[in-house]
């Protein structure tokens, strides 16, 4: 699985990025982004970004322009690669069948105690520290996981064990990411570095998360203009509650 927090959004662009090493703003062609799953806000300082139903509909919107901008109709779709979607039905088959000794619920409550307790909104090191070893027992517990309902009707067992290894994904990437950031900025409030380091902290934190659980961070660049003449650059504000 990857999990990269870049995302592009102006009055005409939603699309997802992507970066790679020789291009930071590379995107997924096709793939959009609005509302809160994207990094991008019309409510300035006031509050954390995309929060709002606001931002929805203002990108949601931009969104269907881009759409109509880059799609034509009778387009051929591009071959898909070998075995595409194969990973996905092996992953449904594999939870569907988990039979180990570790109740769902009981992996989802280890692992919502372990963020409320180590990522809330005010953080430490210390507490940033001891997050990532818990969650790390945490994310290995999923190897004892087990679901009791086999059946391919209405089976909330296996949605609800599918979801928890989405959230463990995110969790995990979220507790090294904030745990390497030593600064505040925005909800990422760090009780040892209440200040914004934009020297050093003034870009994307990037993060990959492998089957195993281990965690890779990089970075992208914040691009500090927009693309369209339209609007200002809005530089960076102090974070006030």
């Amino acid at each position: 699985m990857q999990y990269k927090n870049g995302r592009i959004s102006t009055n005409y662009r939603t699309e997802v990025l992507r970066p790679s090493a020789s291009d930071p703003d590379a995107i997924v062609p096709g793939l959009m982004a609005v509302g809160e799953a994207a990094c991008v806000s019309v409510h300035g300082a006031n509050r954390l970004g995309t929060n709002s139903l606001l931002d929805l509909v203002v990108f949601g919107r931009a969104a269907a322009h881009r759409a109509a901008e880059i799609l034509r109709p009778g387009a051929s779709q591009s071959p898909l690669p070998p075995r595409a979607g194969e990973a996905a039905l092996d992953r449904l088959d594999k939870v569907r069948h988990a039979s180990g000794g570790t109740r769902v619920s009981e992996l989802r409550d280890g692992m919502q105690r372990s963020m409320q307790g180590h990522a809330a909104v005010f953080r430490t090191s210390k507490s940033l520290k001891e997050g990532v070893a818990k969650m790390r027992g945490v994310f290995d517990g999923l190897d004892d996981m087990s679901v009791t309902d086999r059946s391919l009707i209405w089976n909330s067992d296996m949605v609800e064990a599918l979801e928890l290894q989405n959230l463990m994904g995110n969790a995990m990437t979220t507790m090294v990411s904030a745990e390497a950031r030593t600064e505040s900025r925005g909800a990422h409030a760090h009780d040892d570095y209440p200040d914004r380091d934009d020297q050093n902290w003034m870009k994307h934190s990037l993060s990959w998360l492998s089957a195993d659980g281990d965690v890779t961070l990089g970075y992208r660049p914040v691009r500090m203009q927009t693309l369209t003449n339209e609007v200002s650059v809005f530089p960076p504000k102090k974070r006030v509650y």
